[in-house]
């Protein structure tokens, strides 16, 4: 990040409109409007910082990681290993070898359900909740299906907040090996009490994954704080590139899980008898990894750090302040999720509207939000809603967007009334 905005920061100042000046994105007009996007918490935009990192890597130093005695290639690997240093300090791991990377959340969730659950014992469950993402359900339900383990659904209230009595329920009988719960609601906004239910859990022997798909976005998280046992969270959308995603995950938990996929670079030794895998963490990286992705990511976390995620928690929450007061004021608009502790994502549905149609009436002002079940169709069934438009905020989002939000929702309440 530029010295001028690190600076800022130092002397205490967010410098939104520095911020706003780095992603170029940013500057240009959809259909003659400005730009006003508001669908960060499906992919977020890229700073110059991170396809500047990505391009240089591929204009000047790229080359296959772990299997070269050349210049290029130990430079790339080195930057590839350095990048794994960056997240771990990012999650304040206690271990370089307890970052594993992915190629999405989705694909660090499938690797502990498929690594993590050959584990459980029959007779064994695992804790879900209402409010997951299709990625933290889905392969809950194959490894059901594939090994008749017990899946057990963990209710939301109608303020859309994890019901910890009910999860203090489910966990009761000590048969539960794994809870798997969203560390923020992509849809409701949630931010669960994590380290509240990872003392519930372990009390009960069980262990904890968060999706932290949406939270490591806007927070700082803290993987000793949060005491968790798994940890996920993907590059794109922390202002980094598709096709890498993170899995933190205890060393010792680690070691103990068989691999996921076979191939190159995940193993120690290959016999036409079979093979023995490779030390953590290249044990779960089989193949070509994600290399130029993983220097955009590397980019991205010394971005929001350069910033500070205090700095851009404190900058978000005055959004969602405003957002709430501003939705407070409208007419014939539905608010998902009224939750204490929550980040910068609003589902709603508006009176005699259907969602698809909003978000293209939105569009038309430049506005871009999205429209549908976000990836949670129970959720969205839970409070008995087809479909929603869904605003969220980046640490690129002013107060003012926010006000043009409102004032748009507002029209388009008259214009389907």
């Amino acid at each position: 990040m530029e010295a001028a905005a690190v600076a800022g920061e130092r002397a205490g100042v967010f410098d939104l409109a520095r911020i706003r000046a780095d992603f170029p994105i940013l500057s240009q007009k959809i259909r003659g409007k400005d730009l006003v996007f508001l669908d960060s918490g499906a992919s977020a935009q890229k700073p110059r910082q991170v396809i500047e990192a990505m391009s240089r890597l591929q204009e000047t130093g790229y080359a296959n990681v772990h299997r070269g005695a050349y210049f290029l290639s130990e430079s790339a690997t080195a930057a590839y290993e350095a990048a794994r240093g960056a997240v771990a300090r990012f999650l304040k791991a206690a271990s370089e070898r307890e970052i594993v990377f992915a190629s999405s959340s989705t694909a660090a969730i499938n690797l502990v359900a498929h690594s993590y659950g050959s584990l459980l014992k029959p007779g064994q469950a695992v804790v879900v909740s209402e409010m997951e993402h299709h990625a933290n359900l889905v392969p809950w339900f194959m490894l059901r299906d594939r090994t008749g383990i017990e899946l057990r659904i963990c209710r939301v209230t109608d303020a859309g907040e994890l019901d910890l009595d009910d999860l203090a329920a489910k966990l009761a009988d000590g048969k539960v090996g794994l809870v798997a719960v969203t560390h923020m609601s992509n849809v409701l906004g949630t931010v669960t009490p994590a380290a509240q239910i990872a003392r519930m859990a372990h009390e009960k022997g069980a262990k904890l994954l968060l999706d932290g798909s949406q939270a490591a976005v806007h927070r700082a998280v803290d993987m000793q704080a949060l005491d968790c046992d798994f940890y996920v969270f993907t590059g794109h959308k922390l202002y980094g590139p598709t096709g890498i995603g993170v899995l933190w995950g205890r060393l010792e938990l680690l070691e103990k899980m068989p691999p996921f996929l076979g191939g190159g670079d995940m193993i120690a030794e290959v016999t036409l008898a079979g093979f023995l895998p490779a030390p953590v963490p290249a044990r779960f990286e089989a193949g070509t990894p994600p290399i130029v992705e993983a220097i955009g990511l590397h980019a991205a976390i010394d971005y929001v750090e350069a910033i500070g995620m205090a700095a851009i928690e404190a900058h978000e929450r005055r959004l969602v302040d405003r957002a709430m007061a501003r939705f407070s004021t409208l007419d014939g608009i539905t608010l998902l999720g009224r939750a204490q502790d929550r980040g910068g994502v609003f589902a709603f549905a508006l009176d005699n509207a259907h969602a698809h149609d909003l978000a293209t009436l939105l569009d038309r002002v430049g506005i871009a939000v999205r429209s549908g079940r976000h990836c949670a169709e129970p959720l969205h069934a839970r409070f008995g809603v087809e479909s929603t438009c869904r605003a969220s905020f980046g640490l690129y989002t002013t107060e003012a967007e926010v006000d043009f939000l409102a004032e748009a929702l507002g029209k388009a309440r008259e214009f389907f009334r």
